[in-house]
């Protein structure tokens, strides 16, 4: 049983510029559950072209109601709020002879629960597009070309030029549920073991059959999906939109207020999880 979902856009910015945005997306107006981001590796081959970037980002969530009725909190270490936080690992690559990046992110924790794999592959559209657009030495040089960096005295407030050049982006969300899986295989090694010593485990998956659970499942998982995805791409779009306007500058701006609110907001989730702790 797997949920699949997928969509198609396009944004009326270059390829280099969108690829710059990608990495600098966190945090936007649209994103003030995304905490922290990480770099954990990153390697440019020379030959290829090719830029390959690991990141971790730790999100704040809250949990759907009908997944805490579905599910013992404990199980999910939520709050009684259904409060959480959890980590996303992003693996991206970009092309930048070829022009595409190719992205895939996925959940860390929960897994047993439910599987999320979220992947997009942005491409700059092959016809017209001038030779000096399709070759790049690295993110500097898209960077330089659109004066986000200042290696050749233009300034790093400088607006992003309107070429008319556009990015086509093709998204994926897998969703799959494997709850009760790993439980169903160990209960012939445990029969011996009486109920009462796994309460919560053989409590909820005696009253939901295992393959109803997961479809209940991979469907939250799935409207969640339905409703996010608006919100990631305005996100993308508010960061083009500062690059556009102020260059680096704007953007780097933008990103301190964003993280400001963020972290209010965070102030405010720890609080009450320590509220939850002392009850």
């Amino acid at each position: 049983m797997v949920k699949f979902y997928s969509s198609n856009d396009t944004y009326q910015y270059p390829f280099p510029a969108v690829t710059l945005a990608y990495f600098l997306r966190y945090p936007n107006p649209y994103s003030t559950h995304v905490l922290t981001t990480d770099t954990i590796a990153r390697h440019f081959d020379p030959e290829t072209q090719r830029l390959t970037t690991v990141r971790l980002h730790l999100k704040r969530s809250k949990l759907p109601s009908a997944v805490l009725k579905l599910l013992p909190r404990s199980l999910l270490g939520a709050s009684s709020g259904g409060d959480t936080q959890s980590f996303i690992l992003e693996k991206s690559v970009v092309d930048i002879k070829e022009g595409w990046m190719d992205t895939e992110s996925r959940n860390l924790e929960w897994t047993g629960v439910l599987s999320v794999v979220e992947r997009q592959v942005f491409r700059r559209p092959t016809p017209d597009v001038p030779d000096e657009v399709k070759i790049w030495q690295g993110m500097e040089g898209a960077a330089r070309r659109h004066g986000f960096i200042n290696f050749t005295g233009i300034g790093a407030g400088a607006k992003v030029e309107d070429t008319g050049e556009t990015t086509e982006v093709e998204s994926s969300v897998t969703l799959h549920s494997h709850i009760g899986e790993k439980w169903k295989k160990r209960k012939a090694a445990e029969e011996g073991v009486s109920e009462e010593e796994h309460p919560q485990k053989m409590g909820f998956l005696r009253s939901w059959g295992t393959h109803s659970l997961q479809r209940s499942i991979e469907k939250i998982g799935m409207s969640r999906t339905l409703r996010s995805q608006p919100n990631a791409r305005e996100g993308m779009k508010v960061v083009l939109e500062r690059m556009r306007e102020g260059g680096l500058v704007a953007v780097l701006e933008g990103m301190r207020q964003d993280r400001e609110a963020i972290l209010k907001g965070h102030h405010a989730f720890k609080k009450g999880r320590h509220h939850d702790d002392d009850e």
